[in-house]
Order: C-alpha cells, then sequence, then structure tokens
C-alpha cells in the first residue's frame, strides 16, 4: 500500500473541508465580523482539529423552516402582531412608558398578553411541591420542558407523577434537551409509552454525548397544565435545586407560576420545540385567548434560529429606559460590548446597578469571566454582590421596581446567540416590587465586592481571569 499517496489524498481532503467550511462561515452563515474571523483562524491554524471543532460548535441553524406554525395559525398571530402594533398604547396608560419596549418585544412575535395570577417561586421545594401538586390535579393536558432532567430522588418523584397521570388517561408530553439530560435512556420511558404517555429529546444524537448539535441546546424551562396554569424559570430537575449537593449547598432560584392567557403563549411555544424535536408535525396548536385587566406580560424568545439577539435586546432596552435602578440576578454575567456599554451608560446617567453573583463557581472559566466583568462595572460605581449562603442561579432584571423580567436568560454569548431561551417580561409594578425586595433580602446572605476588595485579589486570580476574558466569546 502506497502510504504516501494515502496520506497525500487525506491531507487534500482536509483542505478541501476547510476550504469548504471558510466558505460556508464567510457566504452562507451569520456572524459578526470577530466570530467569522474567529473561525476562519482556527480553521486555517489547526486544519484537522479546527474542522472538527467546527463540526461540533460553529455551525449555523438556518433560520427557515426550523419551526413549523400552522398557516392558518401563522396568518392568525401575524393579524394579532398587526392588531397589536396599529393599536396605540394611550398617553395615560400605565404601559405607555414602555411601548417602544413592547414594540420591540413584538418583532421577536411576542404578543403582548396578560396573566391573572402570579405567584413567584424562589425556593427549590416551593417550586416542585407547588408543580406537583397542580400535576396531581390535571384532567386534560401536561407539557412539560426541562434542560436538565435527571433520574435521582427529585426526577424519579416528578416522571413517577408524569407517568401516573398518563396511566389515569391524562395526555402527557415530556421534552428534555439532549445534552443536558444526557444520562436520560429509552428505557426510561418504556412503560410510560405503552400508556399513552410522549416522550422526545431536542437535538438527539445517535452516538449519545457526541453529538454535532453540542453548541446548540434547548435551554427553555417550562411546563403547561391544562392550558390553564403555566411555569416558566430558571429551576432545572435534579436533587441540588432541592439544597442537596454539598459543593452548592442551598440553591436559590427563580420560577414563575402563572395563570391565564399567557399560559397559551407559552403552549405555543412548547408546541414549536417539540414539533422540532421531531419530524411529526402538529396542527393543534391553541388560538390566542381574548386577554383579561390584569397582568400584562410578554413570552420573548430567542435561539440560534432567530434574525437577531431579540432576548440580549429585550435586556438591553429594559436597562436604557431605567429611572432609578436596575437589579440583575444572574449565575454567569459575560455581557459583550453592547450590554456592558448600556450597563456603563446607566450608571453615568445617575441609575443604581445593583448585580448579584454566586460566590463559587460551577464553571471555572464561566466564572472567572463573571468576575472580571463586574470588576469593570465596580470602577464606575455599579454595586456588586456575591451570594454566600449557597449558589445563586436566578435569572432576573428588576427596573425601577415598575417591570421585571425572569426566565432562562443568563447574561453570556451563550445564552444570547447558542441555546434557545425564553424569559417573561412583566409590566407590572406588584410583581417587580416583590422581586426587587426579594433581591434586597438575599442581600442580607451576600458580601458587597468592593472596589478595595476587587482591587486586592491575588495575583492568580488575575491570571485566572485574563485567561477567561479571551475565551469569553465562546463559553
Amino acid at each position: 500500500m502506497d502510504y504516501t499517496l494515502l496520506l497525500t489524498i487525506l491531507l487534500y481532503v482536509v483542505l478541501l473541508a476547510n476550504v469548504a467550511a471558510a466558505i460556508a462561515i464567510l457566504f452562507f452563515e451569520r456572524r459578526d465580523v470577530s466570530a467569522t474571523w474567529a473561525w476562519l483562524m482556527i480553521l486555517f491554524f489547526l486544519p484537522v482539529i479546527g474542522f472538527l471543532i467546527y463540526l461540533l460548535f460553529g455551525r449555523s441553524l438556518k433560520q427557515d423552516s426550523f419551526y413549523h406554525i400552522p398557516e392558518d395559525r401563522r396568518i392568525t398571530r401575524e393579524q394579532q402582531l398587526t392588531l397589536q402594533t396599529n393599536d396605540p398604547i394611550a398617553l395615560e396608560a400605565p404601559l405607555h412608558p414602555y411601548r417602544k419596549l413592547i414594540q420591540a418585544n413584538r418583532t421577536a412575535g411576542a404578543l403582548l398578553t396578560e396573566a391573572t395570577d402570579v405567584r413567584t417561586l424562589f425556593d427549590g421545594h416551593q417550586k416542585f411541591d407547588t408543580l406537583l401538586a397542580d400535576i396531581q390535579r390535571a384532567q386534560v393536558e401536561i407539557n412539560i420542558q426541562y434542560f436538565i432532567l435527571k433520574r435521582d430522588s427529585l426526577g424519579d418523584r416528578l416522571l413517577t407523577a408524569l407517568f401516573e397521570k398518563a396511566k389515569r388517561g391524562v395526555k402527557v408530553r415530556i421534552l428534555y434537551d439532549a445534552v443536558g439530560s444526557w444520562k436520560l435512556k429509552a428505557k426510561d420511558f418504556a412503560a410510560f409509552k405503552q400508556d399513552g404517555g410522549e416522550v422526545r429529546s431536542f437535538f438527539s444524537s445517535p452516538l449519545g454525548i457526541f453529538n454535532l448539535r453540542i453548541n446548540n441546546r434547548n435551554h427553555r424551562k417550562l411546563c403547561t397544565i391544562d392550558r390553564q396554569i403555566g411555569y416558566i424559570g430558571g429551576f432545572n430537575v435534579g436533587s441540588e435545586y432541592l439544597g442537596e449537593d454539598e459543593q452548592f449547598g442551598y440553591w436559590r432560584d427563580t420560577h414563575l407560576r402563572v395563570l391565564g392567557p399567557v399560559v397559551e403563549e407559552l403552549e405555543f411555544h412548547f408546541e414549536q420545540d417539540w414539533d422540532a424535536a421531531s419530524n411529526e408535525r402538529t396542527d393543534s396548536i391553541p388560538p390566542h385567548a381574548a386577554a383579561t385587566d390584569h397582568v400584562p406580560v410578554q413570552i420573548v424568545t430567542s435561539g440560534p434560529t432567530s434574525e437577531t439577539e431579540y432576548l440580549k435586546n429585550m435586556l438591553i432596552q429594559m436597562i436604557h429606559s431605567a429611572e432609578k435602578s436596575v437589579y440583575i440576578q444572574s449565575p454567569y454575567f459575560i455581557p459583550d460590548a453592547s450590554f456592558m456599554d448600556a450597563c456603563q451608560i446607566a450608571l453615568a446617567s445617575g441609575v443604581s446597578l445593583k448585580i448579584m453573583i454566586p460566590n463559587q463557581p460551577d464553571h471555572p472559566f464561566v466564572y472567572w469571566a463573571t468576575y472580571a466583568a463586574v470588576g469593570e462595572l465596580i470602577q464606575h460605581g455599579a454595586e456588586v454582590y456575591t451570594y454566600e449562603i449557597g449558589f445563586m442561579h436566578a435569572k432576573t432584571i428588576v427596573v425601577d421596581g415598575k417591570i421585571a423580567s425572569v426566565g432562562t436568560t443568563n447574561i453570556d454569548a451563550r445564552s444570547f446567540r447558542l441555546n434557545f431561551e425564553m424569559n417573561a417580561i412583566l409590566y407590572d409594578a406588584a410583581i417587580a416590587e416583590e422581586l426587587e425586595l426579594l433581591f434586597l433580602s438575599d442581600v442580607a446572605d451576600s458580601a458587597l465586592l468592593t472596589r478595595e476588595k476587587y482591587a486586592a485579589r491575588p495575583r492568580m486570580i488575575r491570571f485566572k481571569e485574563s485567561i477567561s476574558r479571551l475565551l469569553s466569546p465562546i463559553l
């Protein structure tokens, strides 16, 4: 065998693959200039390894035809968005100061709807006890979706409740992310499917954890029950979310339980993800119910198939709307330049910016990139707190005690560009004030990261920050 000839052919194949990937990046994929240059450098300086990295982490998703919406439902939804756009918010209406934010969210397809009741859940036991009680009372249908769904004590409690409901004739659909819940197996759901239950995994791979879509995950966490009750927020399913992991201790997160027309918006997005997880298509996406005079809310989604970074734009616009205060809680705070500029402009305008992050890493590079980012904002006058009694996983922003965002979106490139995310933005002072008070109560369990303390950080932490800052665009 002529190994020289074989090696030559192999090198030509690798070269052609790299050139094809470079052409795809330059002419067919929507990227910013820095990301384009980064991938080109990887492909040409690491020709073999770089191409494999590109296959795993670099390919963009097609925007068109990723989600299927029945034609009649698509037309109806477009008409509803048009009607809302053409119906100006009255000058004296409470929503008038946020009319531009509401309209910007409509470009993401987010209808302005309402909740008849909103309950804030910030403790794992509180959240899952409430959810399990609602599941027990379900009569018709349960749709449930999580990024992480573990087969531990909590996961088994939840799945047992869902399996039992399927046995009793309730329509139960379970959707989980194939990478976030990689330990789940088909055999875990065999009896459930025999009883009429349905289960799908998002972007699954026959190779298990080796997944060519590992970089585009469905990070959403939601549940709808009987089209009357909905859940959205940051809790996944695992015993650590009950504070039972010694490494993290108490788990502090935020979830919402909502009632009313907003539930149909959650179900609309569940149906889209459900269809995307299979070649089958669903034509039963419910019509949007008439709104009632309660809590105005929009469900805003974004992901790698979106035309732009809708959720990042929403959060930035919220910050720009602030007159007095912005409170941010996030486990990962690695903003890009536009988000950092928004924070710095707010601070320069006299707005009080308070940020709360964990005091310990669950992903080391991510944590030290977070530390570097908040360190920069401290120099501009931001108050930064590290949560000391456990792990801070809440993903909330409260502006002026009047509007608030709760959902799955972290302040980083992964949530803004790569993952499928979902947030609820609530235009209601009572809910916003409740979340603001919750932030202030967390301050009692946190330590203030002062300029002096940050300046005195050890050289090793400075080194970790420097490396992590370089990696921040891909963390």
